[in-house]
């Protein structure tokens, strides 16, 4: 593509924050420490997880860097970076969550295949571009339209980045037309991260977000838009993920029974406490009354489809109990599900300030505003590919004794 090329190898790399958990070097996907993620409501572009399918595309000539829009429409365009900018221009918050976040979790249950993410697959910030349903508008397709004149049902998007599984080809994915000419579903081509331009990791100069919707939908490094009469039929649309049930293995599966996984489920993390924490009394002494030790419990919850948290519910004992801990975005503002000042495609942040007697299980599970309730076990939800663990996530702290 004009001003936008794919290297062959991974020796012109970005440089990363040194705090990054590498999970896989080449090509890069890493993840930031969960503590990172409750020290703010919008993730730094730095603790950002990154994930990648290849070496990172270099820009030659931004002036010459432009998408095509092709396919089942009656007039294909050719939109250069300017022409982009000169649109109407949105920040939207929203939450990125790649849908293997919590994978290690999943694998210690029954091995599965895929990149080894812990819990801090995720991230929140604001984007800024321009809504997609105001480009479609363009080329002549109203805003919520199903199907053009033409047959076309799907907008694809294609990206510069070449990966293995495309067997050298472009990493590509697709999204109903329905919700790409729906201004309410919020899907930009951003240019901004955070109020900076994107960076190389993050799609620069060009990327799809679709709120709400797994990672593997918002597509970096823009190519083209293709309007195609059915969902696109890329690898990691057909061929990944997908979500199956216990019973099927990499002996027994067939694709084609199953449709690409889109909207993330309900989902909450403890960050402030690591899987296994220890807590020395020694070192905390001016908190514990009588013989209890203060601990303060914070995380994040999310869930997809513009579905607020009705609430997060945390236990002590390992689930015999539940108390409801406090849910928020903005500092000073209070969070009240689907509320009209919320940040609709983004996480909230809880918290909870409790007193442990002694060593024990601590569990968080949220509850979104449709009544979706994370599952209790991670065995329930097992699946090859360890897609969409989002069960009770529990962490073990330890009173008076070195880390586990």
């Amino acid at each position: 593509m004009p001003g936008l090329s794919g290297p062959s190898d991974y020796s012109q790399e970005p440089s990363r924050h040194p705090c990054l958990h590498i999970n896989a070097k080449e090509p890069f996907n890493a993840e930031p420490p969960r503590s990172a993620l409750v020290s703010s409501y919008v993730t730094p572009v730095e603790l950002f997880f990154k994930r990648n399918h290849g070496p990172i595309p270099l820009v030659d000539d931004i002036e010459r860097y432009c998408v095509d829009i092709n396919g089942l429409i009656e007039t294909p365009k050719k939109l250069y970076f300017r022409d982009i900018r000169m649109l109407p221009k949105y920040n939207v918050t929203a939450t990125l969550q790649c849908a293997g976040n919590r994978r290690t979790a999943m694998s210690i249950t029954r091995k599965v295949k895929g990149v080894g993410w812990n819990v801090s697959a995720i991230g929140n910030a604001v984007w800024g571009g321009a809504k997609l349903a105001d480009i479609l508008e363009l080329i002549g397709v109203p805003k919520l339209t199903s199907s053009t004149q033409s047959g076309g049902k799907h907008i694809e998007f294609v990206s510069i980045d070449k990966c293995e599984e495309e067997n050298g080809g472009p990493y590509k994915a697709s999204i109903p037309l329905s919700q790409a000419t729906n201004p309410e579903a919020d899907v930009l081509l951003a240019y901004e991260m955070n109020g900076e331009p994107l960076n190389r990791d993050h799609g620069y100069p060009l990327r799809v977000i679709v709120p709400g919707v797994i990672g593997a939908r918002s597509v970096k490094w823009l190519d083209s838009i293709n309007i195609i009469a059915e969902e696109c039929q890329g690898f990691f649309m057909q061929k990944d993920y997908k979500m199956f049930p216990p019973s099927v293995d990499w002996g027994n599966i067939s694709w084609n029974t199953r449709k690409p996984q889109m909207d993330f489920p309900v989902q909450s993390v403890i960050c402030s406490l690591e899987d296994a924490q220890s807590i020395k009394p020694g070192k905390v002494r001016s908190l514990c009354i009588h013989s209890f030790i203060k601990v303060r419990i914070s995380g994040y919850a999310v869930s997809g489809g513009c579905r607020g948290i009705e609430r997060v519910d945390v236990s002590i004992d390992g689930g015999k109990t539940w108390r409801e801990a406090t849910r928020f975005q903005k500092t000073g503002t209070p969070y009240i599900a689907d509320g009209i000042s919320n940040d609709k495609w983004a996480w909230v942040l809880f918290e909870l300030t409790v007193d442990i007697p002694q060593s024990t299980e601590i569990i968080a599970k949220a509850v979104d505003s449709a009544a979706n309730v994370q599952p209790e076990k991670v065995q329930d939800i097992w699946n090859l590919r360890g897609i969409l663990n989002t069960s009770w996530h529990r962490v073990h702290v330890r009173i008076g004794h070195s880390n586990m």
